[in-house]
């Protein structure tokens, strides 16, 4: 009996020599730079380095006293400082792209039924961090630095400096980044069997345990942003279990469903 187009290889006639492949992923690597050089180039000129810094720091000054301002304790800090924040903002507003070119490579080597898993976790996965970000800095910022000045005696005058304030700035926006991803890494460790829904429902009590620890760790020793971390993470992920009971039902191998269907 002939093999149904759903039976035949997907993939057939697709490979590549592995040369080929190289010269793919180099050309595409290009162009994800050039974006990304493009877009600094953007923001070099609009709104510049100066301002983005101003930007970024407003949610600390905005808590500073009255004619307190960041310093810069070393020489070349002042260039250095603005320029990094610059780089980060171009990746930032050309990872969509980034992204496309990431997803176009690698694509053509997947099943139709894996393009509908692994697109929607590329664009679902770049926008909850997106959204992790702008919580953090619309939200998580004011809290922490109102908490940490109402602690500084009056004898102290608040001058924090220009680079740990990058850091610091980073390493928030990363963590709280991350934690938005805990729906994706929900469905995926579903969806590649290593843990099944039941299991993930049992977990959750331990779960709240876990985001409540890694919140006490990654954030300052405040009672707001740790609640501010820790209970986003906790609401994501039962999301995320809600949402890897529809991938898995939406995101099967043509056979794997028509076996399913034919047993019930």
């Amino acid at each position: 009996m002939a093999d149904t187009p759903t039976q035949e290889d997907e993939l057939a006639g697709t490979e590549q020599p592995f040369v080929q492949h190289l010269m793919e992923l180099r050309d595409r690597l290009v162009k994800a730079i050039i974006a990304i050089a493009v877009a600094a180039a953007f923001l070099f000129f609009f709104p510049g380095p100066g301002p983005l810094y101003d930007f970024l720091a407003a949610p600390l000054v905005a808590h500073l006293p009255k004619g307190a301002t960041l310093i810069a304790t070393s020489v070349i800090s002042p260039f250095m400082v603005p320029l990094k924040i610059l780089l980060m903002s171009a990746f930032l507003l050309a990872l969509p792209f980034v992204l496309w070119q990431v997803w176009a490579f690698v694509a053509p080597g997947l099943y139709s039924h894996e393009k509908k898993l692994v697109l929607p976790l590329v664009v679902s996965s770049t926008v909850l961090f997106f959204i992790g970000v702008a919580f953090c800095y619309y939200f998580v910022f004011g809290q922490v630095f109102a908490f940490i000045q109402s602690f500084a005696p009056k004898s102290i005058t608040a001058a924090p400096d220009i680079e740990a304030y990058l850091s610091f700035v980073l390493s928030m926006f990363l963590a709280f980044g991350l934690a938005f991803e805990v729906p994706i890494a929900v469905v995926v460790l579903a969806r590649m069997g290593v843990v099944s829904i039941e299991k993930l429902k049992n977990f959750r009590g331990y779960f709240i345990v876990i985001a409540f620890v890694i919140a006490a760790i990654v954030t300052p020793p405040d009672v707001v942003s740790q609640l501010a971390l820790a209970v986003p993470m906790c609401i994501l992920y039962e999301i995320g279990i809600w949402a890897a009971q529809l991938f898995i039902k939406h995101t099967k191998a043509p056979n794997a469903a028509e076996e399913e269907t034919a047993s019930s």
